[in-house]
């Protein structure tokens, strides 16, 4: 599915969310520069936006970034020539699940409007936090439902009728941006999800909502 939207993603990723989406990685990048990581690993990196973001902003990191899809990759490593950032930004098939690296290996773990895709979210979590270094963060950033109940009303009807028309449009697959509005209102966002970080170990765990609760920004700690 995302081999076939990849050509248009990123123009769609921008569109749908009114380029709220910059401001929302930016937000991850300023917390993830706390803790001055050399060495970052970038989960479903897509076409590597969040992984160009954390390189521009950080020139110390050297950012690794995996997603099962190759054509969003190849996207990806056209952007990264274009910005010159070959040197501190490496991109590879990956997946989120059976991750190729050793224990303990990365700085910091970030994984952007991804984790929400996870086939078993537990286990995908387990293995991001296998990889990261002790007291190292683990910073997510996904789509959430807003709280204010117009804002919901008017939140799902946006999602529900307009973004898969404008998908069948611009990228010739409804199915895809269907599949959105589906797997953020199966998400377990928020608190919901806190818990489960907390469950499995992390600690600080902290969340804090972005743009009216449209996005939620998560830290846990290893």
């Amino acid at each position: 599915m995302f081999d076939n939207i990849s050509g248009r993603y990123d123009f769609l990723d921008h569109f749908l969310s009114f380029s709220l989406d910059y401001r929302w990685r930016k937000k991850l990048v300023r917390e993830l520069d706390k803790y001055h990581p050399e060495k970052v690993l970038d989960v479903a990196t897509g076409t590597a936006d969040l992984a160009i973001a954390i390189a521009r902003a950080c020139d110390y990191t050297n950012v690794i970034g995996i997603d099962l899809s190759e054509q969003m990759l190849l996207v990806g490593g056209k952007k990264i020539r274009k910005f010159r950032l070959d040197k501190q930004i490496n991109l590879q098939p990956g997946d989120a699940e059976k991750l190729p690296f050793s224990d303990n290996e990365f700085d910091a773990v970030t994984v952007s409007f991804g984790v929400r895709n996870f086939e078993h979210l537990e286990n995908g979590l387990l293995e991001l936090k296998r990889v990261l270094k002790p007291g190292g963060p683990l910073l997510i950033l996904e789509f959430s439902i807003p709280e204010n109940p117009v804002f919901m009303t008017i939140y799902n009807a946006y999602f529900k009728n307009l973004v898969p028309f404008l998908g069948s449009i611009f990228a010739k697959n409804r199915y895809a941006y269907r599949y959105l509005q589906g797997s953020v209102n199966e998400f377990p966002f928020g608190e919901n999800f806190a818990e489960i970080l907390r469950y499995l170990n992390f600690k600080n765990v902290q969340f804090q909502t972005l743009s009216w609760g449209i996005c939620t920004l998560y830290r846990g700690i290893k």
